[in-house]
This record gives C-alpha cells, structure tokens and sequence, in this order.
C-alpha cells in the first residue's frame, strides 16, 4: 500500500477550527512589540525603511548608500504592509507583520503539497509537523528575507506536487515559487528547484509529457520574477548589478567574494537533529518502514529528493549559518508527514506525553520567573534578572498577563479535547510548541527587548551631540547601527574609509569592545562611550576633532 492510499482514510482527530486557531497562535506572538534586533532584523528594516522614504525598488538603499546583496521582493512587501498599518502599530512592527503573511502562505503551500501526495485530509498534519519544528520558532517571526524565500521554497514543493495531475496548474506554481524565491535571495531557489527538476525524471511518475508541460509553463511563469528587476538594475546601475550577481551570489557562493560567515563541511549534519525535531527522526522513521519498496513513488520521492538536492547544495556553499537551513525543513515535514500512520505505539506515546509533561513543567518555570521579573517575588531572582537586563522597568500589565493566561488555558483546553488517535502525538508537541513561544514572546519580549534594540544606546548618543557638526564619519560601524542610527536618530554616518569624508568630518563614531580601544588616526577627542544596557562586549565611542579647517556646518 503506498503512503497516499493509506494516509487518505485517516480520521481528523480534532477541529479543523482549532487547528487553524493553532496556526495563528502559532504565527502571531512575537511579530510586534519589540524594536528591531540585530543583527538581521536591523538591517533589514534599515532597508524597508529607506525605500519608505526615497520610494526607489530598484536599488535597495541602507542608510543613503546601495546594498544589492538581496533582491528588493521582502522589502518591497513590508513597505507596502508597513504602509498599511503603520498606524495603529509602530512602523518596524507594522513592517514585521509581513513575516506572518509569508508564514502563512508557507503554512498553506505546504499543507496543499501533502494533500495532493498523501490525501485530502493530511495538509493540516504536514503543517503541524512545520510548525513544531525547534528550529523555524525565532527565526519564522523575525523581519527577515529568508522567510519569503521559505514561502518560494514551499510553493515550487506544491507545484511539483499538483503537476502530478495538473501539469499547467503545478508548472505556474513552480515558477512563481522560484521566481518569489529568486526576488527574494538571489540564484538559491532556481537552482535548487531546477535540479529537482532535472532529477524528477529518474522516476516513473514524472518520466512523461505532464512533466515537460510542467516545465515549459514554470518557465514562463518564473521569467518575469528572473528578468523585470534585474534588468531595471542593470540600466539604472551596472556596477551594482555586478555586485550583485557577482559578488553576492557566485562570489558568497563559491567563496571568492569573502562575504559570510565561513562554513564548515558539517555545518548542517551538525544543526538538523535539534533544528528539524521532530520532523527529522519521523522522516527518517517513513523511510526505514518504507525500505525500497515505495521509494520510487511519488509521497516519497518528492521530498527525498528536495531534501537532498537543498542540503547538497547548502553544504555546497562556502558560507553557513543555521538560518540558511531554514528551507531543509519543508521536504522533512513533507516526507514525516506519513509517520503517524506507522508510528510505534510506545513512540507515539513517549512523543506525547514528553510533549504535556514538558508543556507543563515549561508553564510553571515561565510563570515563575514573570512573577521575579514584574513582581519581584522572589526578589533575589528578580534582582538577577535585572542586572542581566538593566534599563528594564518592571511591573504588572493587563494586555500580557491575559494574553499569557489564554495561551496556558488554552494549552490545557486542547490537550483535554484531544481524542486518542495517530495524530495526537503530532498535535501535542506542536500545540506545547505554540504554548512556549507564546509565553516567551508575551511575558519576556519587553525583557529582551531593552538589551536587543539600540534605542537606548542611541538616545544616548543624541544627548552628546554638539549643537553644529560637518558630518560623522564612522570606523568598524555594522550595517544594523548604521540602519537603526538612521531610524531612531536620523543619524547619517559615513564610511571612515572615504579619504574625503575622513578629511571634512568632524565627528567619527568607532564600533569596538569592551576591551581595546582604537582611536582615530590624528586629533581626536573622547566625547561619549556607551552601549546597548547589558551588553558587556560591543562598545561604541564618539570622537570630535579637535583642530579642523573652515567652520562647522549646521546638521
């Protein structure tokens, strides 16, 4: 019996309803009420916030200077989201919220993947082994590119999925979601779809004219997204498209551009185990039942070949970060999604009972510790946190303890409405999941807060400022400060590098440590030192001239 025949008959053991209750719970917490962090989320709004003011798609701006290390798709979204409801809510939580649509199509892609593989009523169990991966928590609800590359990802996954009977349907879905991928983070997702692609053929299913019919029309789907802003780019500035293409995609790629963080041949091996839990040993459980018998069908190798040709190609690559392995997650939800049918009965119940037995010594330890953090009881504690997090003022608020309070009620409410059935184990965790990061991003968000966002720091910084100055020069200074500088300050620096603004500038701002101190070459004077509240390691330094030529111009 294939994985298609015997998933269609299963039984639904709980609500639809409550389970897209859960995915909202799930995607919402989190996306407002914090500034932005570094360093991503930063330098991203940077972006967004840049393109709200100068209105330009074509050349993504930070801080008045280009940064075509990404396509402008994610940008271009949160300005439009951000336009929209900025007010009520403040303008990078506005512009945030465009991370829970993608995730939400992501989510919707993925379940139609798994419907047309494993049956009408297994897209739901696909998206909950999605969201109750560990490693997609953080990272699906920060104001970052990946996340629509993710939404590209899921939607070229659906339209390999429903080409199997729809070849023109599955070919545009296919193209679009290599074209939103494409916009999004460059060559990634073309390639690696079109590779899927090109290997699709070795099995039966796709080894027909429904596959070429597919191809053909994903091709003129994807054109438009491959083609409109990089020929924009390329008239308005080709030294940038080179950048670009060149330096941004082949060069990080292949490690000639010295971009990135290095990457170690076992980068993801290492990660996947804690990232991908559980889809991971679930899919790997698929296809020990499996053996060679159904390896050749489509359930199954669909998602094995995605997974391998993406982890190949991340591995590939000369720079890696755990947030690159964002895509490995899709394929292993996908092919987990047929575990349940199969799952041992002492496993499905150690899965669900780790899951309410975790849930709730999790609740106790997160109610806890808010009590110390708002209410200082204990106050030894409360004093601990505080020093961790100095600058934060604590108290009780109503809009989060409620909110808190219907996501431990509402955990409990599903776990004692949940019948006993295959699935249960699969809703339990992913529910206890929503429950955590729920609480963490309710009861918490304000405590980290003050010690992830540069406000403070910067305000700081305002109040030393001298009434006149030419301009401020800056040395070592990341994109993320130059972005949030920008923002909160309207603080434009440049690049101590530039011999004419080293020259003219009579300020220069110096991102260092704690530790050393690097003091600009020539006449210069300490007039501020500080930090975001907390942070131990980075410091920042303002220096002032202290014999320039000419008169100082008004800021």
């Amino acid at each position: 019996m294939t994985p298609a025949a015997s998933q269609g008959a299963g039984q639904q053991p709980i609500a639809l309803l409550w389970i897209w209750v859960l995915a909202a719970a799930w995607i919402l917490p989190g996306l407002v009420g914090h500034d932005p962090w570094k360093p991503d989320e930063a330098y991203t709004f940077g972006l967004v916030y840049s393109m709200l003011q100068n209105g330009d798609w074509v050349v993504p701006m930070l801080a008045h200077e280009p940064f075509v290390e990404k396509p402008p798709l994610f940008y271009l979204s949160a300005v439009a989201i951000a336009s929209i409801f900025s007010p009520p809510f403040a303008l990078h939580d506005a512009a945030r919220l465009t991370t829970g649509l993608y995730m939400a199509l992501t989510f919707a892609f993925i379940a139609g993947a798994a419907r047309e593989l494993y049956g009408t009523n297994r897209g739901w169990l696909a998206m909950l082994m999605l969201m109750g991966c560990l490693g997609i928590l953080v990272r699906s609800h920060q104001l970052i590119t990946d996340i629509s590359l993710m939404t590209g990802f899921a939607a070229g996954f659906y339209g390999f999925a429903v080409a199997l009977k729809r070849p023109a349907l599955g070919g545009f879905w296919l193209g679009t979601g290599a074209g939103i991928g494409f916009l999004s983070k460059g060559l990634l997702a073309p390639g690696v779809l079109g590779i899927i692609a090109a290997l699709l053929p070795l099995y039966p299913a796709w080894r027909n004219r429904r596959h070429v019919l597919c191809l053909a029309v994903a091709a003129l789907a994807c054109a438009p997204w491959l083609l409109i802003w990089p020929f924009a780019l390329y008239n308005k500035a080709p030294a940038l498209f080179t950048e670009w293409l060149w330096v941004n995609n082949f060069g990080r790629f292949l490690g000639t551009s010295e971009i990135g963080p290095p990457a170690d041949t076992a980068h993801y091996l290492r990660i996947l185990p804690w990232y991908a839990l559980p889809a991971l040993p679930l899919a790997g459980w698929t296809l020990w039942r499996a053996r060679l018998k159904n390896i050749l069908e489509p359930p199954l190798a669909l998602p094995l070949t995605g997974f391998a040709v993406t982890f190949i190609v991340l591995s590939a690559s000369a720079d890696a970060r755990e947030l690159y392995a964002l895509p490995l997650v899709l394929p292993l939800a996908l092919l987990a999604t047929p575990a349940t049918d199969t799952l041992r009965r002492g496993m499905a119940n150690l899965i669900y009972w780790f899951s309410v037995m975790g849930g709730g010594v999790f609740v106790i330890a997160a109610w806890f510790y808010w009590t110390a953090l708002e209410l200082a009881i204990p106050p030894k504690l409360h004093a601990h946190l505080h020093t961790l997090q100095p600058g934060y003022g604590p108290g009780f608020k109503w809009l989060p303890f409620t909110l808190a309070a219907l996501y431990t009620v509402g955990w409990i409410a599903l776990l004692l409405r949940l019948k006993k059935s295959r699935e249960r184990p699969v809703i339990a965790w992913t529910a206890t999941m929503t429950m955590i990061w729920g609480l963490l991003a309710i009861l918490f968000v304000g405590w980290v807060d003050v010690g992830k966002s540069y406000r403070s720091m910067i305000a700081d910084l305002q109040k030393t400022l001298p009434p006149q100055y030419r301009c401020i020069a800056s040395q070592n200074l990341g994109e993320p400060q130059r972005a949030m500088l920008h923002y909160f300050a309207n603080i434009i620096t440049y690049r101590h590098d530039d011999p004419a603004r080293q020259r003219d500038c009579d300020l220069t701002l110096v991102q260092g440590v704690a530790s050393e101190e690097h003091v600009p070459l020539g006449a210069w004077q300490k007039i501020w030192e500080g930090t975001r509240p907390g942070d131990r390691l980075e410091r920042y330094r303002l220096y002032q001239r202290t014999a320039i030529s000419g008169q100082p111009k008004r800021r």
